[in-house]
C-alpha cells in the first residue's frame, strides 16, 4: 500500500522544486513552500527571477476563496530627463530571431519581489522566514550546477549579464566565461544578501540600507528611482478574475493583468464548444486564438462580455507592462492548500545592486509598453503583464498552474486549461500536447501535430510558421493537481520542468 502525499510542487528547475520539497518535508505548507521556491529561483533561475524583480501569487487556502497578491513593479513617480538617464537597447539573440531590448538603470522599475514575499509569509505561512531562505541561501554559496537550458539562456541575453563591471564579477568576464552547461555558479554575496533580507525584512530593501543604496545607484547613474516610489510601494491583494467554464470554476489574474483577461476571454468562447472530433476543435481553437489577438490589440471588441469589457477598459487602459523573462512554481500541499507564484525580472538590466549580488529589472526597457512609445509611460503606475496563475476547480479536482513565455502565457495556460477541462487528457499529456499561438497575423505551429491536424491548420488560410519539435517558445507551464486523495505534478519539458510529488514514506526516511 502506498503512503500517502504529503505535497506536490512542480517548477522550472530541480533546486527550486527541492527547496519547496524541503520546507514541506519539515511541515511547511504551500506557501511556506513557495516563498522557499521563489527565493530559490532567484539563485537557480537567475535570468528568469530576482529579489529585484517582482510577480504574482494565487493563493487558494482550503476551504477559503482565492485571493491574488500582486507583487509586480512600479513605473517610477517621475520620469527622469531622456538626456540624464541610463536607457541604451543592447540585441539578444536566439539563434533563428534576433530582438532588441532596452537596458541599463533607466530601464529599472520599482521592485516588488521583496514586499511580495514578506506579505505572503505575514498571511499565509507558518515557517520562520530564515528557515525558508535556508535553501536559496545555501544553493548560492555552494555553487548550482548550470542545466542546457539556463546556459543557453545567459547566451541569449549575454549583452545584458557582462553589461558592467559590477555583472561581471559575478556572471563572467565575456560571453564566453558566462555560466555554461555543468559548471557550477556560485553566488556568494547573493547568499549574504538573502540571509540578511530574511532576518532584516523588506524594510531592508524599501527604507533601509540596500534601498539607500538602490536609490544612490540611480541617482549617480542615470536611474529614475526616488526615495519616494520605494516609500510608496505596496502590495495588492486582488480578488481573482471568476469565470464558468464546462463543469469547472476557473479563478485566474485580474486587471491589471493582460493575461487573465485574454486567458477569461478565451475559455468564454470556448465554453460551448463540442468536442465531437479532434478536427473541429482544432478550427475552433484556432479561432478563439485569433479572436483573442484582436483583444489584446483592441480592448473595443464587441464580442467581450459588457461587464468584462468595462473592468477591462477601466482597468488595464494605456497602462505600462512588461511581458518577458518569466517563471513559475505551482504547490500543493496536503491539507489541500494550493498556491501559483509566476515571477519575473524582464531579462535584468545589467546593472547589479551593489554588493549584493541581486540583478535589478529592466521593466521600463521595452518599447512597446505604452503606445506611445519608449519613456512614454504613465507614472507611479503598477504595471500590467500577460502572468497568470490560474486555479481550476471541479467536482473532486483542484488544480494551479501557471507559465512563462512572454506573450504566449495566455495561449499556453489556455490550452492547458482546455486539454485538462474539456479533453479531460491525463495530467502530463495535458501539459505535453503540442501548442498553438496566434499573433500579429501568425498562426505558430509546435512539432507534435498529426499530419492529419496540420491539414485542418493549413486550412485556416492564415499565415502559419511550423515549428519541427516542442520549443520554450511555446511557454513552460508548472501545473499541481489534487485529485480526490491523489496529488501529482508535471513540470513542463520546454523549459526544464520538474515535477515532485512527495509522500510521507520520503519525508520520514
Amino acid at each position: 500500500m502506498s503512503s500517502p502525499a504529503i505535497g506536490a510542487v512542480a517548477s522550472g528547475h530541480e533546486l527550486t522544486a527541492a527547496a519547496a520539497r524541503e520546507v514541506l518535508e519539515e511541515g511547511g505548507n504551500a506557501f511556506d513552500a513557495i516563498v522557499a521556491a521563489a527565493l530559490m529561483a532567484c539563485v537557480a533561475e537567475p535570468v528568469l527571477c530576482s529579489l529585484g524583480g517582482g510577480g504574482y501569487l494565487l493563493a487558494a487556502s482550503c476551504g477559503e476563496e482565492p485571493v491574488v497578491y500582486d507583487f509586480f513593479t512600479d513605473t517610477p513617480r517621475t520620469r527622469g530627463a531622456s538626456d540624464q538617464i541610463d536607457l541604451h537597447p543592447v540585441d539578444a539573440d536566439f539563434g533563428s530571431v534576433t530582438q532588441q531590448f532596452h537596458v541599463g538603470l533607466g530601464a529599472v522599475a520599482t521592485p516588488g519581489m521583496p514586499a511580495g514575499l514578506f506579505a505572503m509569509h505575514r498571511d499565509l505561512c507558518r515557517l520562520p522566514m530564515p528557515r525558508l531562505a535556508e535553501p536559496a541561501a545555501r544553493a548560492a554559496r555552494d555553487g548550482v550546477v548550470i542545466n542546457r537550458f539556463h546556459a543557453y539562456l545567459f547566451q541569449v541575453v549575454a549583452p545584458i549579464y557582462v553589461a558592467t563591471a559590477a555583472a561581471r564579477a559575478v556572471y563572467g568576464r565575456d560571453r564566453e566565461s558566462l555560466p555554461r552547461e555543468g559548471q557550477r555558479f556560485r553566488q556568494p554575496d547573493l547568499a549574504v544578501a538573502i540571509e540578511l533580507f530574511a532576518r532584516e525584512g523588506p524594510g531592508l530593501f524599501y527604507d533601509g540600507e540596500l534601498g539607500r543604496r538602490l536609490i544612490e545607484q540611480c541617482r549617480q547613474g542615470g536611474g529614475q528611482l526616488a526615495r519616494d516610489d520605494l516609500a510608496a510601494y505596496q502590495v495588492r491583494r486582488r480578488e481573482p478574475l471568476a469565470v464558468r467554464y464546462r463543469n469547472a470554476r476557473i479563478f485566474t489574474n485580474p486587471p491589471p493583468s493582460r493575461g487573465g483577461m485574454l486567458i477569461a476571454f478565451a475559455l468564454a468562447l470556448l465554453a460551448e464548444t463540442p468536442v465531437a472530433g479532434r478536427e473541429q476543435w482544432l478550427r475552433t481553437l484556432v479561432e478563439a486564438l485569433r479572436l483573442t489577438d484582436r483583444v489584446r490589440a483592441d480592448c473595443g471588441n464587441p464580442l467581450l462580455d459588457r461587464e468584462l469589457l468595462e473592468r477591462y477598459r477601466a482597468e488595464l487602459g494605456l497602462r505600462p507592462g512588461c511581458d518577458r523573462g518569466t517563471t513559475h512554481v505551482s504547490v500543493v500541499d496536503r491539507e489541500g492548500n494550493l498556491a501559483a507564484a509566476s515571477l519575473s525580472n524582464g531579462e535584468g538590466c545589467g546593472h547589479v545592486l551593489a554588493g549584493t549580488g541581486i540583478m535589478l529589472n529592466n521593466m521600463l526597457g521595452e518599447e512597446d509598453i505604452n503606445p506611445q512609445g519608449l519613456q512614454r509611460w504613465q507614472p507611479g503606475t503598477r504595471m500590467a503583464s500577460m502572468m497568470a496563475p490560474t486555479l481550476i476547480e471541479q467536482p473532486g479536482a483542484r488544480a494551479v498552474l501557471g507559465s512563462g513565455g512572454s506573450k504566449r502565457i495566455r495561449s499556453a495556460v489556455l490550452q492547458v486549461v482546455t486539454n485538462l477541462v474539456a479533453l479531460d487528457m491525463p495530467l502530463e499529456d495535458a501539459v505535453t500536447a503540442p501548442r498553438l499561438h496566434f499573433e500579429d497575423g501568425l498562426l505558430s505551429v509546435e512539432g507534435g501535430f498529426s499530419p492529419a491536424e496540420l491539414r485542418v491548420l493549413d486550412a485556416s488560410g492564415l499565415r502559419i510558421d511550423r515549428w519541427s519539435d516542442r520549443n520554450f517558445f511555446f511557454g513552460g507551464v508548472h501545473v499541481v493537481r489534487q485529485r480526490r486523495e491523489a496529488l501529482g505534478a508535471v513540470g513542463d519539458p520546454r523549459r526544464g520542468g520538474v515535477g515532485l510529488t512527495l509522500n510521507s514514506a520520503q519525508a520520514a526516511s
